[in-house]
């Protein structure tokens, strides 16, 4: 096959064989394919031109044509795939140019310079070089010279009309012959244009001949060009897929428009489209209504409609005469058309249900709603036709020019079956099974687009041409319907590839437990470096012979863990306990011997898959022996921590109780590590397991306060107070005259109603110098017992000892206040804020004081000053506001509002005033803002979420309510809103699990919480009762606010 590149770009491919072919019949093959004569042929290969003159010696011309009847084209080293070039010369030429001739000025033009000109250089220019001075990159053309005789006359020779005339275009004159031979000579011709295939240069061995070393070296190179095309073979497949969905992106087609709502079409049920009306005649509408003349109907068409319609209940004579089976004609009714119509469908339906698809035998018809499967829709657009044929030629071209090229072959059925020719692309596969016999890919595509039936014909020829093929015998395996023929055709590909394991696991597989056990003593004997196969193997065997099968295992592959930890995991199974520690720690030694890095992290994952296989002392024994490797002793606890951590949260327990039990006993006087481990052991231990490791705490490291006070807690929250009540009694012997542990102690009796013990306590508490908590807890139980004459005392003994705790002014103010003695608690407020001028308790309690013995004015004054004093808090501002709310005064809490919101504009309370004092259509642009300037802000999240609310948006105010309550879990406030929103709109789990939630919390802080908890009435209550009065508390609080709205 040789290729001839024409004029106008195109290439021409002629199939001859270089060694036979002449280049005279070459010549005639060209003329048929392109219409260019053979004596205007002019042909060259790289750049020299072929003739039958230049290979014999002789002189060249367009009469050539006997010597190039007995020149074949490998003479003239062209062989199989090259590529020649078609010439044609310009004859015909032009008349000579008539106007005046150049005058004698411009002859210096056509001169040669003299050496070492320069232009210019005697008006004082600079010389440089340019490419007209060193030359062109490639010889040009000769020009014709300009210094001829305009109106010289043709040459005397040209008889033909190729000399007609001169200048550009003119024939060959008779003395020009001797310029080809001249081209001929050098072996190329200097006007040649570059040639973008073959590019500008002349090989070395352009004239020599095509032997046999020059085959083997063409054998060479296509070789390595198959196996090049082979390795890109993924990356154009890929590009080439890329750059058709690009270009089918960019140019979508109507068809492709409409595909989405074709699909939709498979969605309609048989009522929808019983639906849909029927297509009627439109096109009445535009026609011009002619004349219509109305004719009486006659008398008898009148009678038999009238006799259609009546009901007969007697038969007619005749009908009597013929036994009452004859119906008369004027009785039978008219014909339903709709019957006819569901008849007609039925029909159609029937004919529907017998169409099937030829690839898979499935149908593709919906027969209830007459719709084809849009899956198989066939590709009917032009330009993907379009594309399809291109491809098409292109494929085309790859299998004929290289037909041993498997991907070649399946990328042509591919083709055919996207097409929707799935004849055709099952014939071109099998092409390329007769191509390709020894390639598995073909095959495997052969299967994949014959039949179910033929599927198994193909695949045994398969696995006939290339019987070492795991894919083949895998595919064949699966064809199989019985788990018995599957075993057989897996077992005959085993014969002849004993060594492939993906064969032994099929067929293992699919054996019970005996025959699994004898295919896998098989299997290792054949495979013996995989392991998978060792430890399968070894968990079908019994207890002795797996240990031999795991040492078997260890001789051939010495550098594999998880033979060893297979081996620990039989030892504990088997209830050797102390011998899992030993195999775990041998198995290290003996893969550090055998220069195998440990990696930590590595055998840290393989600790957490024992602990999911339920092998805890595996875990515990990897974890014991590799958690230190390869660890700073600087760095071991933070990393350790760490490690524990990191395994907590991904539910590895087991594995984290490890590494904290491995920490604890290289660091014993950790107090940190102590309480992760008690931590862990809390969120997913027993309680006995929690008490254990408290006590094994507080044994080593008795100093540590927390320690003890957990012990405690848990043995008061299980209800064992005696064993607490022992806790804090040891804990004291171990750390004398601790506030944290006398006050442990006091709330243990307190709440437990033991007001006499706790008043014990505080009292040695006092005696031992107690802190002011100890005195505040002090005057708290004298009011819990009603003594509010000693309550009296230790207030004003604690205030002379610790005269800037603001606790106990605020205490002393209350207590004077709650007796009547309104004079006396503003003498203490105003006491306290002298030596507590900062604190914002007693600023507030002073103001709501003054509200109500002298009204808004003197309450206003002392908020002015508390903002002088204390400037940027948003709790005095918010104070403000809401005593002007209270009075009616609109206007100014707007204004206060205002004020605060440019000095607090980050004050998440002030915002979520705001959104609530707001007119309800500005609410959502006032939350908006909010967001913006604190979006993390419990308090706006709550005051969003009551929006929502309001709005009955459920799912949105329960997401938000939940946020604010995660974000702020201490504010008793949210959890009471929270739970007050669930008992309206949620079930009854939800409002268990609010409510579950709330207790773990505890919270202890929220304007209406506090007021409810620490009210001496309910200091004893638990969380839940507090949590339902809060409730009870918002409903009165709405329900005032909806009263005064009404009011107003």
């Amino acid at each position: 096959m040789v290729f001839v590149r024409t004029l106008d770009g195109k290439t021409l491919t002629l199939d001859v064989n270089p060694r036979s072919t002449s280049l005279l019949a070459f010549k005639l093959a060209v003329e048929a394919r392109s219409g260019v004569p053979v004596h205007l042929q002019r042909i060259f290969l790289s750049s020299r031109r072929l003739s039958g003159a230049a290979c014999g010696g002789g002189g060249g011309g367009a009469g050539a044509g006997a010597d190039d009847s007995s020149v074949t084209l490998s003479d003239l080293a062209v062989g199989r795939g090259s590529t020649l070039a078609l010439h044609v010369p310009f004859l015909g030429g032009m008349q000579a140019p008539a106007g005046p001739s150049r005058p004698a000025r411009y002859d210096f033009l056509n001169s040669k310079p003299p050496p070492n000109y320069v232009a210019g250089l005697g008006r004082g220019a600079t010389g440089f070089t340019t490419r007209s001075d060193i030359g062109p990159a490639r010889a040009a053309p000769d020009l014709p010279d300009r210094s001829a005789a305009p109106g010289a006359p043709p040459a005397a020779g040209a008889a033909t009309p190729a000399a007609a005339g001169v200048g550009r275009g003119r024939g060959k004159g008779p003395g020009e012959e001797e310029e080809d031979e001249e081209a001929d000579d050098k072996g190329y011709d200097e006007n040649q244009k570059f040639d973008e295939f073959e590019g500008n240069d002349v090989g070395l061995f352009a004239s020599a001949e095509y032997d046999e070393d020059d085959k083997e070296a063409d054998a060479v190179w296509e070789s390595i060009d198959k196996r090049m095309d082979s390795r890109r073979k993924d990356r154009r497949e890929a590009r080439l897929k890329q750059e058709i969905e690009k270009y089918r992106a960019s140019n979508p087609k109507i068809t492709e428009q409409f595909a989405d709502l074709k699909r939709k079409l498979a969605d309609l049920t048989p009522e929808q489209w019983d639906s849909i009306p029927e297509i009627g005649d439109y096109s009445l509408r535009n026609k011009k209504k002619r004349f219509e003349s109305f004719v009486p109907a006659p008398d008898t068409l009148l009678e038999k409609a009238r006799q259609e319609q009546e009901h007969v209940t007697a038969l007619d004579p005749k009908s009597r005469a013929a036994g009452g089976t004859e119906t008369p004609w004027s009785q039978t009714p008219v014909t339903d058309l709709t019957a006819v119509g569901e008849g007609r469908g039925t029909v159609l339906s029937l004919k529907l249900d017998r169409l099937s698809d030829s690839v898979s035998g499935l149908t593709v018809v919906d027969p209830k709603g007459y719709l084809t499967d849009l899956k198989s829709m066939k590709i009917t657009s032009d330009a993907e036709i379009s594309d399809i044929k291109k491809a098409r030629l292109l494929l085309k071209s790859v299998t004929q020019t290289n037909p041993k090229h498997p991907p070649g072959w399946i990328a042509a059925a591919r083709l055919e079956e996207v097409a929707g020719k799935i004849q055709a692309a099952r014939q071109l596969i099998q092409k390329g099974c007769e191509e390709c016999p020894k390639n598995e890919d073909v095959w495997l595509e052969a299967c994949r687009l014959s039949s179910p039936d033929e599927a198994k014909a193909v695949i045994a020829k398969g696995v006939k041409a290339v019987p070492n093929s795991v894919k083949l015998w895998l595919k064949a395996a699966q064809l199989e319907s019985t788990d018995l023929n599957k075993s057989r055709v897996l077992r005959k590909g085993l014969e002849h590839i004993p060594d492939s394991v993906r064969l032994w696991k099929a067929v293992v597989e699919l054996a019970n437990e005996d025959e699994a056990r004898v295919l896998l003593q098989r299997a290792v004997d054949l495979c013996p470096l995989h392991v998978e196969l060792w430890l399968a193997l070894a968990r079908l065997e019994t207890y002795d012979q797996a240990k031999k099968v795991l040492n078997r295992a260890r001789e051939k592959l010495s550098k594999e863990p998880a033979i060893w930890i297979t081996a620990a995991k039989l030892e504990e199974a088997n209830g050797n306990i102390q011998s899992v520690v030993k195999v775990i720690e041998r198995g290290i030694r003996s893969l550090q011997r055998e220069r195998l890095e440990i990696d930590r992290e590595a055998w840290m994952k393989e600790a957490e898959a024992a602990e999911r296989a339920g092998s805890i002392l595996t875990c515990q024994a990897i974890i014991k022996s590799t958690i230190g490797i390869g660890v700073e002793e600087e760095d071991r606890k933070r990393t350790w921590v760490a490690d524990a951590e990191e395994c907590k949260k991904r539910g590895s327990i087991e594995t984290a109780r490890a590494i904290y039990a491995h920490a604890l006993s290289v660091f014993l006087t950790k107090k940190s590590i102590w309480l992760k481990a008690a931590q862990l052991e809390k969120s997913h231990g027993t309680r006995e397991s929690l008490d254990a490791l408290l006590r094994k705490a507080v044994t080593y490291v008795p100093q540590a306060e927390v320690l003890w006070l957990m012990g405690a807690k848990e043995k008061w929250l299980a209800g064992d107070v005696h064993s607490a009540r022992a806790i804090l009694q040891e804990a004291n012997a171990a750390i004398p005259n601790s506030e944290e542990i006398w006050l442990a102690a006091f709330k243990l009796e307190f709440e437990n109603h033991e007001q006499e013990r706790a008043r014990l306590i505080l009292a040695r508490a006092r005696e031992n110098g107690g802190t002011e908590r100890v005195w505040m807890k002090s005057a708290i139980i004298e009011r819990e017992l009603g003594n509010t004459a000693e309550e009296r005392r230790l207030l004003e003994e604690g205030l002379k000892l610790f005269p800037s705790f603001f606790k106990l002014w605020l205490m002393l103010g209350q207590m004077e206040d709650r007796l009547g003695h309104v004079e006396k608690a503003k003498e203490a407020y105003e006491n306290g804020l002298k030596h507590c001028p900062n604190c914002i308790p007693l600023w507030l309690s002073v103001a709501s004081l003054e509200e109500r013995m002298g009204g808004l004015s003197k309450a206003r004054a002392v908020l002015t000053m508390a903002r002088k004093k204390n400037p940027q808090n948003p709790e005095l501002w918010l104070a403000a506001i809401r005593a002007e709310s209270r009075h009616g005064n609109k206007k100014e809490a707007d204004t206060l509002m205002a004020k605060a919101l440019q000095e607090c504009p980050t004050s998440g309370i002030l915002w979520a005033a705001n959104i609530e004092m707001a007119p309800r259509p500005q609410r959502k642009t006032k939350s908006a803002d909010a967001l913006k300037r604190c979006d993390h802000d419990p308090h706006v999240i709550a005051a969003v979420a009551k929006l929502f609310w309001q709005d009955r948006k459920v799912d949105k105010a329960r997401n938000w309510l939940n946020r604010a309550v995660t974000l702020a879990p201490d504010i008793g406030d949210f959890w009471a809103l929270y739970y007050k929103f669930e008992l309206q709109h949620g079930n009854e789990d939800i409002q268990k699990d609010v409510l579950k939630r709330c207790i773990v919390a505890e919270p202890k802080h929220g304007e209406r919480w506090q007021a409810i908890s620490k009210a001496v009435e309910n200091s004893h209550l638990p969380i839940e009762a507090l949590l339902k009065k809060a409730v009870v508390a918002l409903g009165k609080e709405e329900n005032s606010v909806v009263a005064d709205g009404i009011k107003s």
